[in-house]
């Protein structure tokens, strides 16, 4: 996680000040998250297919640039009786429609965990993608760098590892991870 950080200010630094002055993080309290966006995004209302085949609300936040899309979306499931693991899976298959997984690996924000995927699609974008359960909510952020002139996979990355969560955000329990150690050393590797 470290490395896609360091790759976003590089990035950042190489493009230059103005480039980097114009992102700015909008907070949004009601949802418990916050973001940074290169422009003001526009916010709409949309359906998300579930993955037990309904229909929830979902908050999407997204900025289009000529070389890139930004897109956070939240999704309410609290009608919804499903496990995150299934909410997770079902935001994955999804989103890697079209293209080629090179990396899904455990994520983190702070105490919230989530996945973290980087997708290659067939038309030579690039997305650098969070997903997250938590609160009763699905958490997308997605940045794409597309396949046009001007490389913009650095303002893809940096828009992903913007995502912070707030109001002491939690979707584990703090011994959580000692019980997982526990668990792999005693029943060999299982959780």
């Amino acid at each position: 996680m470290r490395i896609f950080a360091l790759i976003a200010a590089l990035t950042i630094l190489a493009t230059g000040p103005a480039a980097a002055q114009s992102w700015k993080e909008y907070d949004y309290p009601q949802y418990s998250f916050a973001v940074s966006f290169p422009a003001e995004p526009v916010v709409e209302t949309k359906n998300y297919q579930t993955a037990e085949g309904g229909t929830a609300e979902a908050r999407v936040y997204s900025v289009t640039r000529s070389n890139a899309v930004f897109t956070m979306t939240v999704v309410d499931l609290s009608g919804v009786q499903t496990e995150e693991k299934a909410v997770i899976d079902h935001a994955i298959r999804t989103m890697s429609q079209g293209g080629e997984i090179k990396l899904d690996i455990p994520h983190r924000i702070s105490q919230v965990y989530g996945r973290q995927l980087s997708i290659a699609g067939r038309d030579g974008s690039h997305a650098s993608i969070a997903v997250f359960y938590h609160q009763k909510r699905l958490y997308q952020i997605q940045g794409i760098a597309l396949p046009t002139a001007e490389d913009s996979t650095g303002e893809a990355i940096r828009f992903q590892q913007s995502l912070s969560f707030t109001r002491n955000a939690a979707n584990r329990t703090p011994l959580e991870p000692v019980f997982q150690v526990f668990g792999r050393a005693f029943f060999g590797g299982r959780d």
